[in-house]
């Protein structure tokens, strides 16, 4: 049985999402501000968070970016506004998937489903995920990156980017196969979240030294990791 977290102020969206989630065998646990949303990710094990942006002490992206630091649970992140879609997905925050109020519980239930779907199945493999190439190492098992034994801050996603391409060094992927691995072919977005995470993913990483390696653009089709051999 999954433990999910719902962290919003409102009542009666709380109520609606906690009896779907338990008709769906989900153990629930509430939160009504964003400061004891941090504190009870910290202190208990949740297969996924559903966030609320406006929340009272403090706001959901602010409450995503600090559980970031510290945890990979999968978030979706809730809204009122559809325009906060750049900000949410361009994954600053960590978020993994957002949803516009009003919604039907369904469709929250069915977007909790295809996270747990990805993610799971990784958490169950105790093996250390490691690739180094030259002057980069990745560790996919705790999710971090360095260059030159340097610790690189990197998102969640940029991670999930850069390990799916550097595995597969030297073989092309559509912004769509992009976009299906690491989003899902659950994920409403389009492929401009892709072009947007690789862009920040590439200035991050041009802050070092990569002359062996490069994530390389391939005009009208897509994206690899390119190596100098």
């Amino acid at each position: 049985m999954y433990n999910v977290l719902i962290a919003d102020d409102n009542l009666q969206i709380v109520s609606i999402l906690k009896e779907y989630c338990k008709k769906n065998n989900f153990n629930v646990t509430l939160a009504h501000d964003g400061e004891e949303t941090l504190e009870k990710i910290r202190n208990n094990k949740f297969d996924i968070v559903l966030l609320d942006i406006m929340m009272p002490k403090k706001n959901g992206f602010d409450v995503c970016k600090e559980v970031r630091t510290f945890s990979n649970v999968p978030i979706i992140m809730i809204t009122a506004r559809g325009e906060d879609f750049e900000r949410i997905m361009g994954l600053e925050t960590g978020a993994d998937d957002y949803i516009v109020k009003p919604f039907s519980p369904g469709e929250v239930i069915a977007r909790i489903h295809a996270i747990l779907r990805r993610v799971i199945p990784n958490e169950n493999i105790n093996q250390e995920k490691i690739f180094s190439y030259d002057n980069l190492t990745i560790n996919f098992s705790d999710f971090t990156v360095k260059i030159n034994d340097e610790d690189i801050s990197l998102t969640k996603k940029e991670i999930e980017l850069l390990w799916l391409l550097s595995t597969n060094r030297n073989k092309v992927f559509t912004r769509e196969n992009l976009l299906d691995s690491i989003w899902g072919y659950d994920y409403f977005g389009d492929s401009r979240t892709v072009d947007s995470h690789i862009k920040r993913l590439r200035a991050k990483l041009d802050n070092y030294e990569h002359e062996s390696w490069n994530i390389k653009t391939i005009w009208g089709v897509g994206y690899k990791f390119d190596i100098q051999e």
